[in-house]
């Protein structure tokens, strides 16, 4: 096998990837063509089945490059040093609160931005959501265990039901805030998340 060719093959399919989680952040799955894309990445408009079967496999594809990455953060933040649980899911919901704002969010809401568009077009991208964001949840849950056990946050229900509500309440938050162009559903869900988790502070 050519390494060097391989590398370069990554590469490209990478740039696309990546350009096409820019563009279809702001503009939406349907409204993008391949041609855009292919033209931000510079590869020739004729390559690109040799990366993606279609455009349905590139966005399963980019969905699952983004969880990927998103899941990262998630992990590297809920394992910052120096904190306890509560104050690592409160950082998540502040990084959170300054990504996935009305502006620019340069792909990194891509889940609020296509979740509903491509639910309803393509089964493949709504079980890639749907493996994406339960990776999140999991996430949340475990952590609000911790937190429960560390004694730095208390709950109500289970981890998983406050998981599942609190990744719910942002979510919709996320989409209030383009509807309103306004951060106040943002504050609103900072408020209900301290609610839940029982901080005062």
């Amino acid at each position: 096998m050519n390494t060097a060719a391989t590398t370069e093959t990554n590469e490209v399919r990478d740039s696309i990837l990546a350009n096409g989680q820019r563009i279809m952040a702001g503009k939406g799955f349907s409204a993008v063509g391949i041609n855009e894309i292919l033209t931000a990445s510079n590869v020739p408009k004729g390559s690109f089945y040799h990366y993606f079967g279609s455009k349905d496999a590139f966005g399963v594809a980019m969905l699952e490059s983004y969880f990927d990455d998103y899941l990262a953060e998630l992990d590297a933040t809920l394992a910052t040093p120096g904190l306890d649980m509560a104050q690592r899911l409160m950082k998540y919901w502040a990084d959170w609160q300054d990504t996935q704002s009305f502006f620019d969010c340069q792909g990194k809401c891509l889940a609020v931005k296509l979740g509903a568009e491509v639910a309803d077009l393509s089964e493949a991208m709504r079980l890639a959501l749907k493996k994406g964001t339960a990776g999140i949840v999991d996430r949340l849950a475990a952590a609000i265990e911790t937190g429960v056990a560390e004694g730095s946050l208390s709950i109500d229900s289970s981890p998983r039901v406050a998981a599942q509500s609190l990744y719910q309440l942002w979510l919709g938050a996320s989409v209030m805030v383009k509807i309103v162009r306004d951060m106040q559903p943002f504050d609103t869900a900072m408020a209900a998340t301290r609610q839940t988790l029982h901080l005062s502070r």
